[in-house]
């Protein structure tokens, strides 16, 4: 096996230094995401987004027992509906975010760069 040459270590090295500096001025002048209270109130709006349609199916499935006594218990059926939903919500929230970061990325690093 062929080793490479001291000028080619010396190249790909400092195509990696400089590759590793992009990304570092590229993070300080992007900053797309707001740092620590983007992700404390993303946390919040996805926490809130499951617990909102569960408590609210719970809350129907309460009165509909009191309205309505069965031996089928409206108030568990609903909240487990409601917990579905607000998972699958925040899921389809958490993608779509997904989608919008990496769109924002920094080109990748190309060795040949």
């Amino acid at each position: 096996m062929k080793t490479p040459s001291r000028k080619s270590q010396t190249h790909l090295f400092a195509n990696a230094i400089a590759n590793k500096e992009r990304r570092k001025l590229y993070a300080r002048q992007a900053k797309p995401y707001g740092g620590v209270w983007f992700g404390l109130g993303f946390a919040g709006l996805i926490g809130w987004s499951v617990v909102a349609p569960t408590l609210l199916a719970m809350a129907l499935g309460i009165w509909l027992d009191f309205r309505f006594p069965s031996q089928f218990s409206w108030t568990l059926a609903l909240m487990l509906a409601g917990l579905t939903i607000g998972c699958l919500t925040a899921w389809e929230w958490v993608s779509k975010e997904q989608k919008r970061m990496a769109k924002s990325q920094p080109p990748h690093d190309s060795p040949n760069s």
